[in-house]
């Protein structure tokens, strides 16, 4: 997912992966799956079948485990802010773990085409001293609306066949 926001001196660009569903419905999920588990198990160990309780525990934490993973995943999140002279690239969760700082005249946009159909093209931001990889995770679509509002902001310094660049 791609979203912008801008402001009278910035502009911001957040990238982030596509959710299919948010930490609540996923509890919602978890108790959907628990309660019925829980209550078959409770019913075995009624009979005499006791072990079945912690295994029926384990199973539902480790479903539990599972779904807030996947949810702390998908938390991470591109942002691009480009001030008057200057673009800043913070990579991160809830706060960036990452960053990076290029003056906005000697930046440019690195685009390589994509191998397949499906995929989208890999982008880049540069400059002399080196550069950052965007959206490694967006899907074809959102890798090419993110190029189209790059290529409004930075001019697009490298436009090479795939596996020509590394970076």
């Amino acid at each position: 997912m791609v979203t912008i926001s801008r402001t009278a001196s910035h502009l911001t660009i957040v990238a982030s992966p596509n959710r299919s569903s948010s930490w609540h419905a996923n509890v919602l999920v978890l108790l959907a799956l628990a309660l019925p588990s829980l209550t078959i198990a409770g019913g075995f160990a009624l009979l005499g079948a006791w072990p079945i309780l912690p295994l029926a525990g384990l199973e539902l934490l480790a479903v539990g485990c599972a779904l807030y993973y996947v949810n702390w995943k998908l938390q991470y999140r591109h942002v691009i802010t480009f001030g008057k002279d200057s673009v800043r690239i913070d990579k991160g969760y809830h706060a960036p773990l990452q960053s990076w700082q290029f003056e906005r005249q000697g930046t440019g946009l690195a685009v390589t085409p994509e191998q397949h159909p499906w995929e989208g093209p890999t982008l880049a931001v540069h400059d002399r001293s080196g550069s950052v990889r965007l959206g490694e995770f967006l899907n074809r679509e959102d890798r090419l609306k993110l190029l189209a509002l790059l290529r409004r902001e930075l001019r697009v310094g490298t436009y090479s066949a795939a596996g020509t660049r590394d970076f």
